[in-house]
């Protein structure tokens, strides 16, 4: 006897189709406003800095969204073209020299550059790799981003055993903007194949959206019995019998 499928009510139905719309306008709808808003949030900072005479919102009485990015991207750009000749190196000299004869400042200065220097350099290899090492206790594992192999006074402190240690960021979950640097020995990390961003995804959504794994290398399958030689052996263990 074959049992009749579960039939839904229409109170199920809307709700599965409620469900369904959310789960494709959410996405959109979050995105969307997180691109205005980061669009809006430079814009204030540009917008009131530029002429009169080259905002395009005096000539048309129209605010354009996205007038201050643009002219912020294109003013680094032209800093940039700028930084890497002669003229623009000796200026660029010229005011880091004044920002090192203040105290303060200074330390500031010099902190933020090099980590922006560390970030986007094109070889740098920090935070392009994914680990696991244990924590809190051992037998569980914990998610972390390879920051790169400890330097200077720790690296002259903690090799002392002859152990290379590499300095790791430890996130939390769900939202990864704070967390642990801690410096962990190189054997006591299991490097995974996935990326930054897809370890960013797994812990961000706390584990539920796993990035898909494929070994490197197609498996190698056991190699058949050689069929002559098994053959023959039959042949001479009857002719014995």
């Amino acid at each position: 006897m074959t049992e009749s499928p579960e039939r839904i009510s229409m109170a199920g139905r809307l709700r599965n189709n409620f469900l369904t719309g959310l789960i494709i306008c959410a996405p959109l709808a979050i995105t969307v406003w997180l691109t205005f808003t980061f669009i809006d949030w430079a814009d204030s900072w540009v917008t009131p800095y530029i002429p009169q005479r080259y905002d395009p919102q005096y000539y048309f009485d129209v605010t354009i969204p996205g007038t201050g990015l643009l002219i912020a991207v294109v003013f680094i750009t032209i800093i940039g073209f700028l930084g890497k000749n002669l003229i623009g190196r000796t200026i660029v000299n010229f005011g880091e020299s004044i920002l090192q004869r203040m105290p303060l400042i200074r330390s500031v200065y010099k902190s933020i550059k090099q980590i922006f220097e560390t970030v986007l350099k094109e070889q740098s290899t920090s935070f392009k790799k994914c680990g696991l090492v244990e924590f809190p206790a051992p037998g569980t594992w914990a998610l972390v981003f390879i920051a790169g192999d400890a330097q200077g006074e720790i690296a002259a402190k903690l090799n002392t055993n002859g152990e290379e240690m590499v300095a790791v960021f430890m996130p939390p979950t769900p939202v990864p903007t704070a967390g642990f640097l801690m410096f962990v020995p190189k054997s006591k990390i299991v490097l995974l194949d996935m990326t930054p961003e897809e370890g960013a995804k797994l812990l961000i959504s706390g584990g539920l959206i796993a990035p898909d794994y494929n070994p490197n290398g197609p498996a190698i399958p056991a190699l058949p019995a050689p069929r002559k030689k098994a053959a023959k052996a039959a042949k001479i263990a009857s002719k014995e019998a």
